[in-house]
């Protein structure tokens, strides 16, 4: 498929970016983006919860009345799990949450987000750009331009560009990545996927 290549002033330059069909326009796989996107969610958890068992809990040990006779329930210490203030029975302990999927699983997520995406018109592809400084005010500019303004939008750059980095930071619901950290889950949580020209040959690879 072709799609325009346009300039940081919203233009058509004349001329045409080839986007791979084996990446842009495949039978999408929702079972491998729902793994990829669970694995990318998993991935970001901590897993430091933790809560107080019955051994954990500052408390006397001692046994608050005899077994039998008493008339009441039989009850062990005053750290119990039925007692207010005792420890808590099954509770959340540390854990790693990660877990690993095949490579080629991952990267037919990918393709498939790619695809949605393109079918969704929701890729542009813009000339690669520089700015002189880090200034948000020319970034707010160019995203006007391509008329994205108020979109979450996902820049994707051949190679880390420091002063474009610096001036989408502070916008929200702005984020630049670079072509080979491309993952399923930044394209399907942006409504408007923006491809720099320099990038395509990572991306048609992908």
């Amino acid at each position: 498929m072709e799609l325009a290549i346009l300039n940081v002033n919203g233009e058509d330059t004349g001329r045409k970016a080839q986007l791979n069909d084996a990446v842009f326009a495949i039978e999408a796989n929702e079972q491998a983006v729902y793994l990829d996107v669970k694995q990318y969610l998993a991935n970001q958890r901590q897993g430091t919860h933790k809560s107080k068992e019955r051994s954990e809990v500052s408390g006397s040990t001692r046994k608050l009345h005899k077994q039998k006779g008493g008339g009441g329930s039989r009850i062990g210490d005053i750290n119990s799990p039925v007692l207010v203030g005792g420890g808590r029975v099954f509770g959340p302990r540390p854990r790693d949450y990660r877990f690993k999927l095949n490579k080629k699983l991952k990267a037919l997520a990918r393709r498939s987000a790619l695809t949605y995406k393109a079918q969704d018109n929701q890729i542009i592809v813009v000339e690669d750009f520089n700015f002189e400084a880090p200034k948000t005010k020319d970034f707010l500019n160019v995203v006007k331009n391509l008329k994205v303004d108020g979109k979450k939008i996902l820049l994707v750059l051949r190679d880390h560009n420091k002063n474009v980095y610096l001036s989408a930071r502070n916008i929200p619901g702005a984020q630049i990545i670079t072509a080979s950290d491309v993952n399923t889950y930044a394209l399907l949580n942006n409504k408007a996927i923006i491809l720099t020209e320099g990038c395509l040959e990572v991306i048609n690879n992908l």
